[in-house]
């Protein structure tokens, strides 16, 4: 028989290597695992939800509310951002360094160093559960974030800066779906307004986000902003290509009226297709046309562009859309009207210039 007072002991050493044991298991910075906080105010877990860029941010445990200010795990809202940290558990002091933003604190004091100034913290970081939690709003902002707090859904949304890639060259309306046909976001992005565009929806649309953190949908044609990618290019030649394929056939007029469609020449058939799909309005003939965008050599072509050629005496008298694969879209025949056909030796006799309009 083993002793009661042996038993006990023994019980006592394994309960404290068991805890021993979870502490040190806990996923935070090791040095500060163990650590109790010291907490100068009142604390408690909360139903905060953190939202960044739209997305839900995912932390180690819920945040903390403390003294009104949310504290949430350190290393999960510095990386969301885009923030490199280093931790120096001697002195207990984290760096974090995005573009030219350097920050730096020690977990306890109520001061931070920015790029070399000292900025007060509403409340200090601190240990909770095996985490270091550290001010939500202070350390977004010190990155250059913007933060909002939604009292009612009891959340805080963080709007990391945008990285601009684009500027609105004609007013445009932002809207909440890829359609024109969709409510507006707040007041129109108005000409020289510099936005990011996140992606590009489809061939007509792009998803953006504004200096003032708006989100939405505004058009892709040429004409509302300087923005431009291979990929959408090519999205937008395919409908070009595809509209004006709608017209397969139509009858064939010189000197056809731009402002109908039952009957087409070449200037004005190309008139309707930018114009309707791209918003891009040409002049309506085709040596004038000739000096809209850019010229490009027959190497270099792609869908979309423009093909001029001599004709009825005129150094340009005929223009077609090329629409890959050695093909061009045009009308010049009453036989046969608008038509698809191959971009053929006899034709490139007649080839005088290829411009790119956007």
């Amino acid at each position: 028989m083993i002793p009661t007072y042996l038993r006990h002991t023994r019980m006592a050493v394994l309960a404290s290597s068991l805890a021993a044991a979870i502490l040190a298991s806990v996923p935070a910075i090791p040095a500060l695992a163990a650590e109790a906080a010291v907490d100068s105010g009142t604390e408690a877990a909360s139903a905060v939800a953190v939202y960044l860029d739209g997305s839900k941010l995912q932390t180690e445990i819920a945040p903390r509310m403390v003294d009104g200010s949310v504290l949430v795990p350190m290393r999960s809202l510095f990386e969301a951002q885009g923030a490199k940290l280093s931790w120096d558990g001697t002195t207990k002091t984290v760096t974090a360094e995005k573009a030219d933003t350097k920050l730096i604190y020690r977990i306890g004091d109520s001061t931070a160093d920015l790029n070399g100034q000292s900025m007060q913290l509403a409340v200090p970081g601190r240990i909770a559960d095996g985490y270091t939690l550290v001010p939500l709003r202070f350390v977004s902002e010190s990155l250059g974030s913007k933060v909002d707090w939604d009292e009612t859904a009891r959340s805080v949304r963080i709007y990391s800066p945008i990285e601009v890639n684009a500027t609105i060259q004609w007013g445009v309306n932002l809207r909440n779906a890829p359609d024109a046909a969709s409510e507006t976001v707040g007041e129109m992005l108005p000409k020289g307004e510099q936005i990011q565009v996140m992606r590009e929806a489809g061939a007509l649309w792009l998803e953006v986000r504004t200096r003032d953190q708006r989100t939405g949908y505004i058009s892709a044609k040429p004409k509302y902003s300087d923005y431009s990618s291979a990929a959408l290019r090519e999205q937008q030649a395919n409908e070009l290509i595809a509209y004006g394929m709608t017209y397969l056939g139509t009858p064939y007029e010189f000197g056809a009226s731009p402002d109908q469609t039952s009957t087409f020449d070449c200037s004005s058939f190309v008139k309707r297709v930018f114009s309707e799909v791209l918003d891009i309005e040409l002049p309506r003939v085709s040596y004038d046309q000739a000096t809209q965008g850019q010229e490009v050599a027959l190497s270099d072509l792609q869908k979309g562009d423009l093909l001029f050629f001599g004709a009825r005496g005129l150094e340009i008298g005929h223009v077609g859309i090329y629409a890959g694969d050695n093909q061009i879209l045009h009308t010049y025949s009453v036989k046969y009207g608008v038509k698809l056909e191959e971009f053929s030796a006899s034709w490139k006799e007649k080839f005088v210039t290829a411009r790119r309009v956007y």
